[in-house]
């Protein structure tokens, strides 16, 4: 079995032409030697490059990560709470829900909070654990962001009123080694920390502490996890075309966006992807879209999605391409009975596997999408685990960062979403925002 991601171009061949290729290599290659050897712009949080080897080799790390499995098994612990947005939180749920249902054993349920404000679900959460013996894991940089701040107010209150002046050694938190509210809070209280590391972005640190500690506590090897992204760092820190597939991916956006596609949907027809999609949306979303440029990332899953945007991909505008996420091998052996007595018109599938089915459907949709002149790229895995997890992740975060050079751009800040936070401080009477305030409510009045 081929142990590497593979991107298969053969139902994008329209976009590749040769002297395109040709054109954009010294791109690419000038992209490479910048993360390589630090050198671009936004060079100070390049710190993700060979994070997966420095974090493999960080045996106190492991030491500290076990010491708190062990605590959290002697006290027959049932739930994690995991607080977190962005980049905060969503890596880890990505690969939890991606493995799932491919592990021979049970993961330790986790609620999320602090990823958004809907109140009737912070509610019933909270009402949730009012039943559960439960660690809260809280990440956050500084803090100080919204969302997950006001959620950690509600939980440490609820901590304190179930587990009284112990509470704290239920708590770990993922801040700044040195500042922030959340680090002096860390010190004040006594809670067990991690560092989020100052030279990786949010939306690259699924394999700091950030995304380790949950995935680790909650029953993932986040050693094989760490291998498979180290052994893809290997696999494409190489100058030939032909051999890179970072290359050949960002090429292939590249050529679709300079003729007309800037709009690329990510696909499976393996829906316990859905959250690495999503983590997929914010890695290429905040690191491109910046000086009126980049491509558009959206997701649908098949075949559920088949249903409701199938009329449109096949037949609508052709603004987008798409790339299908692949697994290789399934290893289910689910079979349709024979049902002869049912006559729903499906006897022909009987005694085949789903997973066979399923493959089939794959095909045959990439190719229906190709002959309605929808480009396709597909990247394959050779089936799910930690380790391939690694592996598509870390290939995903390096052909992110060579498409934002290629664009001119940083790929690693997010300039645009302060203008919402300002608004909304403004709007809520955070203190220093009463000017803005005065604005927008001009603005509202004339609405």
């Amino acid at each position: 079995m081929n142990d590497k991601v593979k991107v298969d171009l053969s139902l994008a061949k329209e976009l590749l032409q040769e002297k395109d290729i040709k054109q954009l290599l010294p791109y690419l290659s000038h992209a490479q030697k910048n993360i390589i050897e630090r050198s671009g712009l936004g060079n100070e949080f390049l710190g993700w490059v060979d994070l997966p080897e420095r974090m493999r080799n960080d045996k106190n790390f492991f030491s500290d990560l076990e010491e708190i499995k062990n605590e959290i098994k002697i006290n027959n612990v049932d739930t994690l709470v995991v607080i977190g947005i962005g980049g905060s939180y969503m890596g880890t749920r990505a690969i939890l829900e991606a493995l799932r249902y491919y592990l021979p054993y049970e993961l330790l349920p986790i609620v999320y909070l602090g990823h958004h404000l809907e109140a009737a679900y912070i509610e019933r959460q909270l009402k949730i654990l009012e039943n559960s013996n439960y660690y809260t894991i809280v990440i956050s940089k500084s803090g100080t962001t919204t969302e997950p701040a006001i959620a950690f107010r509600l939980i440490r209150e609820q901590m304190k009123n179930k587990y009284g002046e112990q509470y704290y050694k239920r708590v770990i938190t993922i801040t700044d080694e040195k500042k922030g509210a959340l680090r002096k809070l860390s010190v004040e209280e006594g809670y067990r920390s991690f560092v989020v590391p100052d030279n990786v972005g949010g939306r690259y640190s699924v394999l700091s502490p950030v995304g380790l500690v949950p995935l680790y506590l909650a029953g993932i090897d986040i050693n094989e996890l760490l291998s498979g992204a180290d052994s893809q760092r290997l696999d494409i820190f190489i100058d030939d075309w032909s051999e890179n597939v970072a290359f050949q991916y960002v090429t292939t956006r590249h050529l679709a966006y300079q003729k007309g596609k800037p709009i690329e949907m990510l696909t499976s027809f393996y829906p316990s992807l859905f959250y690495l999609a999503e983590w997929w949306k914010q890695l290429y979303g905040e690191s491109e879209g910046k000086n009126n440029l980049g491509i558009l990332p959206v997701s649908a899953m098949f075949t559920t999605d088949l249903h409701s945007l199938g009329q449109y991909i096949q037949d609508g505008l052709r603004v987008f391409f798409e790339t299908i996420i692949s697994l290789e091998n399934q290893f289910n052996t689910l079979t349709i009975p024979s049902s002869k007595d049912v006559d729903d018109g499906m006897e022909f599938l009987a005694n085949k596997r789903i997973s066979e089915i399923n493959q089939i459907a794959e095909s045959a949709t990439a190719i229906a999408h190709h002959d309605g002149g929808v480009p396709v790229i597909k990247i394959s895995i050779p089936y799910m685990s930690a380790y391939y997890l690694g592996k598509l992740l870390y290939f995903f975060e390096y052909a992110c960062a060579l498409s934002g050079y290629c664009f001119g751009i940083n790929p690693f800040d997010q300039p645009g979403v302060e203008a919402y936070k300002n608004n909304m401080y403004a709007l809520l009477g955070k203190p220093g925002y009463e000017e803005l305030a005065m604005q927008l409510k001009e603005k509202i009045n004339k609405l």
